[in-house]
């Protein structure tokens, strides 16, 4: 297996996998993007935060990447994650090790918190999320009406960084030394 940054170009192959999610309440998406509005997210993406592929022998077998946790200036050392496996990598421990990765090129960027919503009930996700140290926040109840029934989604948080009196601005992903970044792909 490696790991690798994604580009627009997988798109379609990160639609097959996100598409076994739509018909489920994991994603509070209802209707799969085209190829075309899934290349913008990662194009969109990829600008600051990290979004992981994992594949073997040309095979796409996960992704997991990292986005502004909320727009307003004073948020920008916060990140929320995604992940998303294609069915047969379940409970294989790939979640936790894209995971671990992707957490550590946040740390690298400067984010302080990572945050995780976890759209109830999906036992796997939670496990994941406090295996790596997150925390429970809170819930929204009823925040969502997705496959017949309105969902509450549970938020998860993990402090990572330091906390500064005067953080330095958040480094977009492309800014970090490129060795720095294989190294830590390397390390998956």
């Amino acid at each position: 297996m490696e790991l690798r940054l994604a580009t627009p170009a997988d798109a379609q192959a990160l639609l097959a996998i996100y598409a076994h999610y739509i018909d489920t309440p994991v994603t509070f998406q209802c209707a799969l993007p085209s190829v075309a509005e899934y290349a913008s997210l990662i194009r969109q993406i990829t600008a600051q935060y990290p979004f992981l592929v994992c594949q073997q022998e040309g095979q796409i077998l996960g992704f997991a990447y990292a986005h502004r946790q909320r727009e307003r200036e004073a948020y920008q050392w916060n990140a929320e994650l995604s992940i998303y496996l294609a069915p047969a990598f379940h409970s294989r421990g790939l979640g936790r090790r894209l995971y671990r990765v992707l957490l550590e090129l946040l740390r690298l960027q400067g984010v302080q918190t990572a945050y995780g919503a976890v759209a109830l009930p999906n036992e796997k996700s939670e496990a994941l999320h406090l295996s790596l140290g997150f925390q429970p926040l809170g819930t929204y109840h009823r925040t969502g009406f997705k496959c017949g029934q309105w969902r509450d989604v549970r938020w998860y948080e993990k402090p990572m960084g330091d906390f500064p009196p005067d953080p330095a601005p958040l480094r977009p992903i492309g800014a970090l030394p490129a060795e720095e970044v294989q190294r830590q792909l390397r390390s998956f």
